[in-house]
């Protein structure tokens, strides 16, 4: 960063756009060794976490477009790593369910994941990291607050 002028160094915003191009590399590089992609671990997470949902349902809760969750559902579907069955109350609607393949796959991104976690946080003492993500957490919830405002 010696060759960066100084008043972009102080800049938040400017220092976690350029650490994101690094999150970004390091994660693909995770999910790519794994066979998968962020869509991927977004919906596997998802699926872990709140259980069979409808396809919109997973959809905001992985913050998806539904074109995506569309196409990373088929995907994952074909993996055997989820189920899509109609919903009972309305034919119009797929429920989507966790297999015991995707179980193993997601827990295959998460030991991935750690990795690129440690690398991306290397130097840092693990009270920094507990900090760094608790503060980014606070921003980002206050921004997604106010911009449903």
């Amino acid at each position: 960063m010696e060759q960066t002028p100084a008043r972009l160094i102080e800049m938040p915003s400017w220092l976690l756009t350029q650490l994101a191009v690094h999150a970004h590399r390091l994660s693909a590089e995770a999910f790519a060794e794994a066979g998968a992609r962020g869509y991927h671990y977004r919906i596997l997470s998802s699926l872990d976490e709140f259980g069979v949902v409808s396809q919109a349902e997973l959809g905001r809760h992985s913050n998806m477009d539904r074109s995506d969750v569309v196409a990373a559902v088929n995907e994952l579907a074909e993996q055997g790593c989820l189920e899509r069955t109609p919903d009972p109350d309305d034919r119009r609607r797929n429920l989507v369910s966790l297999t015991k393949t995707g179980e193993e796959q997601l827990r295959r991104l998460d030991r991935a994941l750690d990795k690129a976690q440690e690398s991306l946080l290397e130097p840092l003492a693990a009270e920094d990291r507990a900090a760094l993500t608790r503060m980014l957490g606070q921003l980002l919830a206050h921004h997604q607050r106010t911009q449903r405002s």
